[in-house]
């Protein structure tokens, strides 16, 4: 997509919006063509991108949401799409006269730095019904592991309000504890409703966490009855609403799954030790390979990549990198807990790294960028993985 930036003869800046976009259309010698808003439908787009001239690339602020219609015309009236992050824009904008923040501004922010830093763009996301549809998926499943989480930090506020013992022993993980929470409430409701009911809706779980959570209850104060009316409701609600995030996120995985199953790639990355099906499965619906020249360019976006500072003699230093996708980055490297404690050239790297004084999360991040290399060829060569 670079190469297009550096060569093509106008670009189109698109402010995305809602209901509308503002259009700056420069030529490469920096002559404002048009400058003016345009609505956020096909007829109105398609007009816009039919004054384009052959080559003319456009640029948009956001890759996805209000700005996918327009990156889908600009592409059937057979015109490049690039993406200008926003951060970048907003940097960018510090670059040029004037400190007003309008629509026509940011328009034409967009496409003189297109023209003049080919480098700051990233390529648009391809179109791939599968692809898209196992993305969408994806991003459905963070926002319930997210939604999940916030009820999980609610529910033990609760529970540590009333009784921190019994809080020490919950396991929120497990659908026994939270059977027994939505159906009985919080640990009043639980010790109130006896034994007997306790263990009807717990069948098969830990009987030794469970009696102990029930003795710890037991033997703790109990808070007034206008708390335990208080509370009861909403642990319920709350662990009700933990399980069926659960479900709906092994429900999201599964279709994920299912979707990518005759995906060469997804099939090749399984093989990489320590790369499940999720992270497997954000690699191939994130990444485009061809995007990327070699495994350093996808270390970096990524975020696995060190980040060198350097000034003369006074300043020399690596450390972690703050950038990339967050997402990714939090995968690849969680991912490689698991290679810590193996046999293959991976966990002894790792352990390498521990000798030289790296902290386990440090090692952990070096794991992920050695990794890195053998995921850019799989993912390049669609290969299995072979140690």
């Amino acid at each position: 997509m670079l190469t297009e930036a550096a060569t093509c003869p106008a670009v189109i800046g698109l402010d995305v919006g809602k209901f509308s976009h503002w259009a700056c259309y420069v030529t490469r010698q920096g002559e404002v063509l048009a400058s003016a808003p345009v609505a956020n439908t096909e007829h109105d787009l398609d007009a816009l991108f039919a004054q384009a001239g052959a080559g003319t690339l456009v640029v948009v602020d956001q890759a996805r949401n209000i700005g996918s219609l327009a990156i889908s015309r600009a592409r059937l009236a057979g015109l490049q799409v690039a993406y200008l992050p926003g951060i970048a824009a907003h940097g960018a904008a510090r670059l040029f006269a004037g400190d007003a923040k309008t629509d026509e501004r940011d328009a034409a922010v967009i496409a003189k730095t297109a023209l003049g830093i080919p480098d700051s763009l990233l390529p648009a996301p391809k179109l791939d019904e599968r692809l898209e549809a196992a993305r969408s998926m994806a991003s459905q499943r963070s926002h319930m592991v997210a939604c999940s989480t916030r009820d999980k930090n609610r529910l033990r506020s609760v529970l540590l309000e009333s009784c921190p013992a019994f809080e020490a022993l919950t396991d929120l993980t497990d659908p026994h504890w939270l059977k027994m929470m939505e159906s009985l409430g919080g640990p009043w409701g639980i010790a109130d409703a006896g034994k007997a009911a306790v263990g009807a809706v717990t069948r098969g779980a830990n009987r030794a966490r469970i009696d102990a959570a029930l003795a710890a209850v037991s033997s703790s104060t109990r808070p007034s009855e206008y708390r335990v009316m208080a509370e009861n409701p909403q642990v319920r609600m709350l662990a009700r609403r933990i399980r069926e995030s659960a479900e709906e996120a092994a429900r999201l995985d599964a279709g994920i799954t299912a979707l990518l199953a005759d995906d060469d790639t997804y099939a090749c990355l399984l093989t990489v030790p320590g790369i499940g099906p999720r992270t497997a499965s954000e690699l191939v619906i994130s990444i485009d390979i061809g995007d990327f020249p070699d495994h350093d360019h996808l270390a970096s976006y990524c975020g696995v990549a060190p980040r060198n500072r350097r000034s003369g003699t006074s300043i020399s230093s690596v450390s972690a990198s703050r950038q990339g996708n967050k997402r990714l980055k939090n995968l690849l490297i969680f991912s490689c807990n698991s290679l810590s404690r193996s046999k293959g050239r991976f966990g002894d790297y790792y352990r390498s790294c521990r000798k030289r004084g790296m902290c386990h999360g440090e090692a952990l991040k070096a794991v992920a960028r050695k990794r890195m290399k053998v995921v850019y060829a799989i993912m390049r060569d669609k290969v299995p993985y072979s140690a």
